[in-house]
């Protein structure tokens, strides 16, 4: 069977099963309650025979009392039986939710950031979400029906035969009319289901995008145009959806003409045999029933397939994320191990970097850069000269096409990129800060701090005092990316999360650009005590910030034009010497 379904199916298919498979005897519980409900209702109609022929045609009172007990003793039966099933049927569908929903997230907080660079965060996000709940009601509900309703359908048609093969073979004739749309309108189906859930993942998109940035939205007057953008993203979604919506009615509305179609052709047939004496009015009565029952199950199935198909779309996707493989991993061989506490010496050897998405521009073209342990080198230079982009390669979000990047003497791609990061604490230029209390996010790179230490390190970035006077202190609690705080607020915080890391290679990316003056003097008083024992690498615009600096790279064009101490860079680099000319206005020779 799995040699007719596309590779995309089958791996979808395998990831259901490794999922379920741990809940084995519960799933095995919930077929055998799902076959024992569908035995009692199919043997109802057994129930129904006995009612009409030794109850009513009878004229026997104590042959209707045995009747009308042993139906209550079905129905009692096909109770305790569906309870049992419904509970164990919607947990397994909960439980394959939580733990899918785990091992996705699991799998995207390790993946690298270059996968986020091709691939929008806020359509990941619906399929964390939306397609795990799809999931979650196919699996926990519709997946049950169809299972109980192929069950009842199997049944229903060997009683058929059971009680009137000349009648079950009208039944049956019409199948094949009845199978055909079923294929036909299914593949429709799961088609536009894939769809439909991008459309629905677009929508998610664009609202998450335009809400996470609605100062610039609104700042800009750019309301009526993402509404009209988002009005179209939506009947988009509502186009797809429809014609879907068409497939599966027409599907429905098929199925039930050619099956109800054959049940009144059926009836007319055994009409004229109980006239005729032929069959007794009792195994009319049952082969109505079984009958009707198989025409229900039919239809229920039809109906269902069109949840599955939406379930078979969503397990795509959410198995597309599942395979995404991680560029950035341990070596299986060859592993080395970093002591507890490096000195912080770096190497930079011919390394060559060009992002995936600009696969013909090199942001780092050749440099070949040492830094000694305990140094402070500052990166200077034009926007856009790649000066970040080292940063990223150091912690290796990206590995380079060519060259090495050493720590401590041992190549990085050799290293765990766990055991490389610890000894990293990074301040970016846009601080990230995450929903949660002030100490949350202090204690974001070192969960385990004491609460002295935390205050050390806020002190020490002189965010404490406007730390003390936040309604709750300490525990207050930020919005979404520190929404709330001032841009040097969120600074100093970053800097004081890097510093409660304590690692012993700081990388501060325009470290104090978001601070105000008073703010900025205070931080430049404070990094010589911040920085020392440790290597600092600063990128900086402001050549202000860095003049004391140990050495300074000057990085053009991905390149290393020149390196050295502020002075000497002033009177040998042309490019340096116009920037401290552009920034402190005046010539070279008064800067230096």
């Amino acid at each position: 069977m799995l040699s007719i379904l596309s590779s995309r199916q089958r791996n979808a298919l395998r990831m259901a099963g490794r999922f379920v498979a741990p809940y084995r005897w519960r799933v095995i519980g919930a077929l055998l309650a799902l076959m024992f409900t569908a035995a009692i209702t199919l043997s109802m109609g057994q129930g129904i025979r006995l009612l009409v022929d030794q109850g009513l045609a009878t004229q026997s009172q104590q042959a209707l009392n045995h009747s009308i007990l042993l139906f209550f003793g079905l129905v009692v039966a096909l109770a305790v039986g569906t309870f049992t099933r419904f509970y164990l049927v919607s947990w397994i569908g909960e439980r394959f939710v939580a733990d899918i929903r785990k091992r996705v997230f699991n799998h995207l907080i390790g993946l690298h950031p270059g996968f986020y660079e091709s691939n929008r965060a806020s359509e990941i996000q619906s399929r964390l979400t939306a397609d795990t709940t799809l999931l979650q009601t196919v699996i926990g509900s519709s997946l049950s029906m169809a299972l109980r309703n192929i069950i009842m359908m199997v049944g229903g048609i060997g009683l058929l035969f059971f009680t009137n093969p000349k009648l079950s073979a009208i039944v049956i004739a019409a199948l094949p009319l009845v199978v055909a749309p079923i294929l036909i309108f299914g593949r429709r189906v799961r088609a536009l289901s894939r769809q439909t859930q991008d459309r629905v993942a677009d929508v998610g998109s664009y609202v998450g995008e335009s809400l996470g940035q609605i100062k610039t939205v609104q700042a800009y007057n750019h309301q009526t145009q993402d509404q009209l953008r988002f009005g179209q993203t939506v009947e988009a979604a509502f186009d797809t959806a429809r014609k879907r919506i068409k497939q599966r009615a027409w599907l429905i509305t098929v199925v039930i003409v050619l099956v109800l179609g054959a049940v009144g052709v059926m009836l007319w047939v055994g009409g004229m045999d109980v006239i005729d004496g032929k069959i007794s009015g009792g195994d009319l009565a049952a082969f109505v029933f079984y009958s009707l029952i198989v025409g229900m199950a039919f239809g229920a199935v039809s109906e269902v397939i069109g949840e599955l198909q939406s379930a078979a779309g969503a397990a795509e996707r959410i198995a597309e994320l599942l395979q995404t493989d991680n560029a950035i991993t341990a070596p299986r061989e060859g592993l080395l191990q970093l002591p507890p506490r490096i000195s912080g010496a770096l190497e930079l050897d011919q390394v060559r970097f060009a992002y995936p998405s600009r696969p013909e521009h090199f942001a780092v073209d050749g440099i070949s850069l040492q830094v000694r342990a305990g140094e402070t080198l500052a990166l200077v230079g034009p926007s856009g000269a790649g000066k970040s982009t080292l940063f990223d390669l150091l912690l290796r979000f990206f590995d380079p096409q060519a060259g090495h990047i050493l720590v401590e003497g041992m190549a990085i791609e050799r290293l765990d990129p766990a055991d490389l990061r610890r000894c990293f604490a990074l301040v970016s230029q846009s601080p990230a800060l995450f929903y949660g209390t002030v100490e949350d996010n202090l204690r974001y790179g070192k969960p385990d701090a004491s609460q002295a230490e935390v205050e050390a390190a806020a002190r020490a970035a002189h965010a404490h005092e406007f730390i003390q006077r936040l309604p709750q202190g300490y525990q207050t609690h930020l919005g979404d990316a520190g929404l709330g705080l001032s841009g040097g607020q969120r600074q100093r915080l970053a800097i004081a999360r890097a510093l409660l890391v304590d690692a012993p290679i700081l990388l501060l990316d325009e470290a104090t650009s978001a601070l105000d003056a008073e703010s900025e003097h205070l931080i430049q008083q404070a990094l010589p005590q911040l920085m020392s024992g440790r290597t600092t690498l600063v990128i900086a615009h402001r050549l202000a910030t860095v003049k004391s600096a140990d050495r300074i790279a000057v990085i053009e064009h991905g390149r290393l034009v020149a390196i050295g101490s502020h002075s000497e860079l002033v009177a040998s680099n042309p490019l340096y010497a116009r920037l401290a000319e552009l920034q402190f206005n005046t010539d070279s020779a008064e800067a230096v």
